[in-house]
């Protein structure tokens, strides 16, 4: 679910989506706006990137748009840390929903703290899983994802379980027993591209976790997936 203005980008990305077999029907379509379209430069030589990006007047999912979604047909949420007032509302609407339900039934809400902005750490005490990012922990002052889970830990509400990766190095998990767990970084032969690999970290550890993986089991999965992604371009080889 995110926010799309009508136009060739917008287009395309639809097209894409629809073409995988992604569900659309969540997108939030704005009556004003440009959908913003990115120039990445990946380097043949190590596969690093640079985003040229610019900024657009394109409104961000609000909890209006969230109020329309049928909360029944979904077992996991996650969030992307954005627009943070308006996302609270969003995972408080979903803790409602959740409060009047067995455990078992309960929607799990995750979220991501990527960006180095401070309104998007009102979030760290909200999700039942909480993405920290590298860059965010190296702001904070932590040299390494075992001192940013030491570090972050106590901001998160009581049960939840908290993730940092630090790219080459592997990533680190922290649920509520307070044991660090940890796997290695899975390199490809050759790095060609990286874009996306934070994003495919993520969206490997949330289904290895929701098809009842240990936390172990996801933080490996993750990290195997993010680095088969590393050594293809785009997407589509990661499964191959």
């Amino acid at each position: 679910m995110g926010s799309l203005a009508p136009g060739p980008v917008a287009d395309f990305i639809v097209g894409d989506f629809t073409r995988y077999g992604v569900d659309v029907a969540g997108v939030a379509w704005q009556p004003w706006g440009e959908t913003p379209c990115a120039c990445c430069v990946v380097c043949p030589t190590n596969g690093s990137r640079t985003v040229v990006l610019s900024d657009t007047n394109l409104p961000d999912v609000s909890v209006e748009d969230f109020s329309k979604v049928d909360l029944s047909q979904y077992k996991w949420i996650h969030w992307e840390g954005r627009n943070a007032e308006e996302q609270v509302k969003m995972i408080e609407r979903v803790r409602e929903y959740n409060s009047k339900l067995e455990e078992k039934s309960r929607i799990t809400i995750s979220l991501e703290i990527e960006k180095t902005r401070e309104h998007l750490y009102q979030l760290f005490p909200l999700g039942d899983l909480v993405f920290v990012s590298k860059d965010v922990a190296r702001h904070f002052g932590f040299t390494s994802a075992a001192a940013a889970l030491n570090g972050f830990y106590g901001r998160l509400r009581k049960g939840a379980t908290l993730i940092c990766a630090w790219a080459e190095k592997g990533a680190d998990a922290m649920g509520p027993d307070g044991v660090i767990i940890h796997s290695d970084a899975f390199p490809p032969e050759k790095l060609v591209d990286t874009l996306g690999a934070g994003d495919t970290f993520n969206a490997s550890v949330i289904h290895s976790l929701s098809n009842g993986g240990s936390l172990q089991d996801a933080l490996t999965f993750g990290c195997q997936i993010a680095g088969k992604k590393c050594g293809v371009h785009g997407y589509d080889g990661i499964l191959h």
